[in-house]
C-alpha cells in the first residue's frame, strides 16, 4: 500500500494523473447532475432552460469513462464534452443572476434574493466539473514514461529551433572561411 501511495504522489507531482482526474470527472458529472435534477426538479422545471444542464452535464460520464480507458478519448472527447459543460455552467449563472435581479427587490436586496433565489454559484460548480475534464484531457497518463504530446511538442520545436540556429551559425563560419580565402588569393 505505501508503494502504490508513493506512486500516486509521484504520478500527481510530475503531472501524471490523465486518467484519475478524468474518472473523478465522470464520477462528479453524476453527482452534479442528481444536484441539478433536484434542485431544478423542485423549481418545477418553470423555465424550459432547466433542462439543459440535465442533458449537457451527463456527457462527462462517458466521456470521462472512455478517458480512463483510451489516451486518444481523452485528447479528443473528454475536452469537447468538457467544453460543452463549462459553456453551459457560465450560460446558467447569468441565468441565474438574471432570476435573481427579477425576484422583488432584484439586486437591491441582494441578502435575501441570494437565499431565496436561484443558487448563484450552482451553474459554476458545474462549469468546475467541466474544468477537471479540461485539465485532465492535458495531463499525462499515469504510468507512461512518455512526455506527452505538449512536452513533446516543445521538445521537438526547441531541437528544430536549435538546428536552424546550428545551421545559421555554419552558414557564418563558412562566410567567414570564404572571405578569409579571397583575401588570401587577392593579397
Amino acid at each position: 500500500m505505501e508503494g502504490f501511495a508513493r506512486r500516486a504522489l509521484h504520478d500527481v507531482a510530475t503531472g501524471r494523473f490523465e486518467r484519475t482526474l478524468a474518472g473523478l470527472t465522470a464520477a462528479g458529472a453524476v453527482v452534479t447532475t442528481l444536484e441539478i435534477y433536484t434542485s431544478h426538479d423542485s423549481a418545477s422545471f418553470g423555465n424550459k432552460m432547466m433542462w439543459w444542464p440535465i442533458a449537457v452535464v451527463p456527457t462527462l460520464v462517458p466521456a470521462g469513462v472512455a478517458a480512463v480507458v483510451s489516451r486518444r478519448a481523452a485528447r479528443t472527447v473528454l475536452p469537447f464534452a468538457s467544453a460543452l459543460v463549462v459553456a453551459n455552467g457560465l450560460q446558467g449563472t447569468y441565468l441565474h443572476a438574471r432570476g435573481i435581479a427579477q425576484k422583488p427587490g432584484g439586486w437591491r436586496m441582494a441578502a435575501y434574493n441570494l437565499e431565496m433565489g436561484p443558487p448563484l454559484f450552482a451553474p459554476a460548480l458545474a462549469s468546475l466539473v467541466g474544468g477537471m475534464g479540461l485539465l485532465a484531457s492535458v495531463l499525462r497518463r499515469e504510468g507512461s514514461d512518455d512526455d506527452g504530446p505538449a512536452v513533446a511538442s516543445t521538445r521537438s520545436s526547441r531541437l528544430a529551433s536549435r538546428a536552424q540556429h546550428d545551421v545559421a551559425r555554419t552558414r557564418s563560419t563558412a562566410r567567414r572561411t570564404a572571405r578569409r580565402a579571397a583575401r588570401r588569393v587577392g593579397a
